[in-house]
């Protein structure tokens, strides 16, 4: 289930270097969009599909376009603008000073009014940046998200299947630690999901019988990363005689995480089998796979052949 999100006005002003005009207004309004909205509309009166929830960015044309207003005509318009309680804040760009009226009635009413020295269009693509990572749909999922040959996989089971004790093989073996027993996952785009650890289990590991390890201590910096887009997930499930578990591997399972599709492996778990090595392999696989070439696709089309020319002698 994801996480609701919203990112308070302060935020945005420390993580820009913004300048705030007005600094006794309400720096705790929240964003919740990155949409940005240019309100030249709004300003010459027209209000019926104000996008008010969204962070007002004032370019050149905008001040202009006010200061050509005489003065009561300039305070109706700034009045009727700063009226909407769920607008976050009003940037102005290229270094200007907001208009007289427009930082007195923000003022009267909390709305923060920033400054930025970035031209309109960058400071809209520098702002939309910003708030996509942090606004980006979350989810916490109990597993290990390990790096095997730059391949972002993510470990499931249930608790004791042997997780952690895998993701300890991995590291040993050259690969990458990001997040043991809770990993957050973030959808930073219609197709992308990154996952890192929560700040109080960043590098740990657990394992029963040693307790919890820090893998950069252990291993050293190559051994951990703070963050990895997913690219498939990888199930662990205790062995069950009674079910037929895939040999071909022709048919492509899938897991839904947010509104992302990922490829999903289950992988039988017994005394014996080195899982360390089957996800390296599954890791390799799936690269294959991603340039073209699928081995159990070429064997089916291979195998069908053969049926087909013991069928038709001639």
């Amino acid at each position: 289930m994801s996480t609701p999100r919203a990112v308070p006005v302060h935020e945005l002003v420390r993580g820009l270097g913004l300048t705030v005009f007005n600094p006794d207004a309400n720096l705790n309004r929240p964003i919740t969009t990155v949409d940005i909205n240019r309100p030249g509309l709004a300003l010459a009166g027209y209000l019926r599909y104000h996008a008010a929830e969204r962070i007002q960015l004032l370019g050149r044309t905008e001040l202009s376009f006010l200061r050509g207003m005489d003065s009561r005509e300039q305070a109706l318009r700034v009045f009727a603008f700063c009226s909407y309680e769920q607008t976050p804040c009003v940037v102005v760009t290229r270094g200007e000073a907001p208009p007289e009226s427009l930082l007195r009635e923000a003022s009267s009413r909390g709305l923060p009014v920033l400054g930025t020295t970035h031209v309109t269009t960058r400071a809209a693509s520098v702002i939309s940046t910003f708030l996509e990572e942090r606004l980006a749909p979350e989810t916490l999922v109990h597993g290990v998200l390990v790096d095997v040959y730059g391949i972002g996989i993510l470990i499931t089971g249930s608790s004791g299947i042997g997780k952690s004790e895998t993701a300890l093989e991995l590291i040993k073996r050259g690969h990458r630690l990001v997040a043991d027993d809770a990993v957050i996952i973030r959808q930073v785009s219609d197709n992308t999901l990154v996952g890192s650890a929560p700040a109080l289990l960043q590098y740990l590991l657990e394992i029963r019988g040693l307790g919890v390890l820090n893998a950069m201590t252990l291993f050293g910096a190559g051994a951990v990363r703070t963050h990895k887009k997913l690219a498939m997930v990888v199930h662990l499930e205790a062995w069950r005689d009674d079910v037929a578990y895939d040999r071909l591997g022709i048919d492509e399972q899938t897991v839904r995480i947010l509104d992302t599709e990922l490829p999903s492996l289950t992988i039988p778990v017994r005394p014996g089998r080195n899982l360390a090595v089957i996800i390296e392999v599954a890791a390799m696989n799936h690269r294959l796979k991603r340039i073209g070439f699928n081995a159990a696709q070429q064997f089916s089309e291979q195998l069908a052949d053969a049926i087909e020319e013991q069928m038709d002698p001639d």
